[in-house]
């Protein structure tokens, strides 16, 4: 039977220091006997792990609270405390799309700090134009950050294609192979950054959980329903690959009774909207005026709401039949519009399926993806801090 590596003292080094920063960047200020209660070190390790942090970059010690100065009453040693250096690094958000980038620059708390979008000039371009326009992404974005690619401490990327658990694009269908341009290695090659690829509605479900209207839950599915739908689905708090990566992938809505198709909420509102003759005021059909006049009360706009709560209700149905998640996001771009599809799925849900999930809408709005990226990018930093170098 094999035997358990033993423990070496530089293994248990970088295990209290991921545990002693763990503590310390969920609080805003840590003192060393909180962080001896959270992990269980003696005050020697504590101090021990937070002095090489502070040598390192990430952590500042503060003063001492006003009423442990001199001349206070208080008696005993003055507590330590310590706080995040969230300016020590960054890390990037990658939203890549079939027509835009968008990148967005966080501090290591996650504050968004500067983002920038760039458009391709046409979906079916070279590789090396399409990193092209991602890495001017990232420098502006990083512009406006006012800080530099030395900085970055990793990137998340999210693309509309199947990624697998090792970073590899499925390609097996054409419009995915166009996100397999080999960002990883080329941005690698021009920073120095670690490149963490994934499918975009995976990172929204990474995104969503962390500062959405799923926070917290961890039996989540967050559907991107715009163009196209697809699905990021998190179990016990992991996210679902599937073999290639392409667990969530919603090709299947195709032979799904009243659905027929993996169209999204957008392009269905466009379409149909088109085929009854446009607006009735006039004017371009579009989800937007759509969503627009049906608040107006106008009947063929209500009528397309109708035919979206019923098609919407049972892809939910669907999902909830063989996932069983606690909640349904539906996010992206029309997040902000589909609210007023909420009442109509909720009560069509019972009639498609015996195990209805609660259904929100994402606050997030089109940054969803970005965010999830960024919450991808730390959790790598929070994991791997003891060996990341920072440019002090």
């Amino acid at each position: 039977m094999p035997h358990a590596a033993a423990a070496t003292p530089q293994l248990l080094r970088r295990v209290n220091a991921r545990s002693v920063l763990g503590v310390i960047r969920n609080t805003d200020v840590a003192t060393g006997t909180e962080l001896m209660a959270r992990t269980g070190l003696t005050r020697a390790s504590v101090i021990a792990v937070c002095e090489d942090l502070i040598r390192r970059g990430w952590i500042r010690e503060l003063g001492a609270r006003g009423d442990e100065q001199p001349g206070s009453q208080r008696k005993g040693r003055p507590a330590r405390r310590f706080e995040l250096n969230s300016g020590a690094g960054y890390v990037l958000g990658l939203d890549i799309g079939a027509a835009t980038t968008t990148a967005a620059v966080a501090d290591l708390r996650g504050t968004i700090l500067g983002r920038s979008s760039e458009s391709f000039r046409a979906t079916d371009i070279p590789a090396e134009e399409r990193i092209a326009v991602v890495d001017r992404a990232c420098r502006r974005a990083l512009s406006a950050a006012r800080t530099g690619p030395d900085k970055v401490l990793a990137v998340g990327a999210g693309i509309a294609a199947p990624v697998d658990r090792d970073g590899k694009v499925l390609v097996t269908q054409h419009f995915w192979g166009l996100f397999d341009v080999g960002l990883r290695a080329a941005l690698n090659e021009l920073h120095g950054w670690t490149v963490l690829l994934e499918n975009d509605a995976n990172l929204a479900a990474l995104g969503e959980r962390w500062r959405g209207s799923g926070a917290g839950v961890d039996d989540l599915v967050v559907l991107l329903a715009g163009e196209r739908l697809g699905a990021g689905v998190m179990e016990s708090g992991r996210l679902l690959h599937g073999r290639g990566g392409a667990a969530g992938e919603m090709g299947y809505l195709d032979l799904v009774e009243g659905v027929g198709s993996s169209d999204g909420i957008a392009s269905l509102a466009r379409q149909w909207s088109a085929a009854g003759g446009g607006p009735a005021t006039g004017g371009e059909a579009s989800a937007r005026r759509v969503f627009e006049d049906a608040a107006a009360g106008d009947p063929a706009a209500l009528a397309i709401l109708a035919r979206l709560s019923d098609r919407m209700a049972r892809v939910i149905a669907s999902v909830a039949s063989f996932m069983n998640p606690e909640q349904v996001v539906i996010g992206g771009a029309v997040a902000e519009s589909a609210g007023a599809l909420l009442p109509g799925i909720t009560a069509l849900l019972p009639r498609f399926t015996a195990t209805p999930p609660r259904v929100t809408v994402s606050p997030l709005g089109d940054a969803i993806v970005t965010v999830g990226a960024v919450r991808h990018a730390l959790d790598y930093v929070e994991a791997n801090a003891p060996e990341l170098e920072l440019t002090l």
